[in-house]
């Protein structure tokens, strides 16, 4: 069917906002990347907008200078990948147990976990909590609290009230297991806010940095982005000149500053967040339609 004048305004208005918030939403990252490609020196005089100046990558070379930074990226991805992992896995399987009415404590639970959203003892008995039962300076502290999301419970609990009761039931009566029902139906059905948790979680753990500094202060536990922190931190005490480790000899003419740092180390954070993302967002979209007809 042709569309009257009146639908092609429409659409073409719709178009042109819709190209408006594309590029109100992408331009920032672009223009990042644009500024951690350029010569610093040069990014300084301003007018950088869709393309760099002066290629390089002494930008980037400057924030992976040290071994440093390698440990700290492979320990931020050990973090990451086993954080997401257990966190889904035991948030999924509590949020089951929730979803039953017919569990005793069921509301206990549930208003408990929620009052953990609102109360929180404070930084200092935290510390000393962690401490007596062994977590400073070790690996684990990166994990273990971590364990259990509240707010990831409620959301993976809710998606599972949303799904037909008959499936559970269905399999109770041909003799399976809770186990068995959890992990051949209720995951499966449960893939994508399972992979919208683990997005979460992988994204949080990623950019954490703060318990790095204050439970595991070892460098040898040190993450990627404590460790860029103290890379930007050290560059704009200093301005324009660079961090003691990051001097070159006097043949090597670049230069770093914090913008052309900041916008290095932004790019070196969000592109594994960027890689995995494709890999979950088929599951975003995913509906759940001709499982049971009732």
């Amino acid at each position: 069917m042709r569309k009257s004048a009146s639908d092609r305004v429409i659409d073409s208005i719709i178009v042109f906002f819709m190209l408006i918030v594309i590029v109100v939403m992408l331009y920032p990252l672009w223009n990042t990347l644009i500024v951690s490609f350029n010569d610093a020196r040069d990014s300084i005089k301003g007018g950088l907008y869709l393309w760099p100046r002066e290629w390089t990558l002494f930008n980037y070379q400057s924030v992976f200078k040290t071994e440093k930074v390698f440990n700290a990226f492979l320990i931020s991805v050990a973090r990451t990948v086993i954080t997401t992992v257990l966190n889904v896995f035991f948030s999924g399987l509590l949020a089951y147990v929730l979803s039953h009415k017919d569990f005793v404590f069921r509301r206990f639970l549930t208003i408990f976990m929620v009052m953990t959203m609102y109360i929180n003892a404070g930084l200092i008995p935290q510390y000393f909590l962690y401490r007596s039962l062994g977590l400073i300076d070790s690996f684990w502290v990166y994990v273990l609290p971590a364990l259990v999301g509240a707010f990831n419970v409620i959301v993976i609990r809710t998606y599972i009230n949303s799904l037909p009761a008959s499936l559970t039931e269905s399999a109770k009566i041909d003799g399976a297991s809770e186990m068995k029902i959890y992990f051949n139906i209720i995951i499966p059905m449960c893939l994508p806010v399972l992979a919208t948790v683990a997005l979460w979680v992988a994204v949080g753990s990623w950019n954490s940095w703060f318990d790095s500094f204050i439970f595991a202060p070892k460098q040898e536990l040190s993450t990627l982005q404590y460790e860029m922190m103290k890379i930007l931190s050290s560059s704009m005490q200093q301005g324009v000149r660079q961090p003691d480790y990051l001097q070159q000899s006097q043949q090597q003419r670049s230069m770093v500053t914090p913008n052309s740092l900041r916008a290095a180390m932004t790019m070196v954070a969000t592109v594994p967040i960027l890689i995995v993302y494709p890999f979950l967002q088929k599951y975003f979209v995913t509906v759940n339609i001709g499982s049971v007809k009732e």
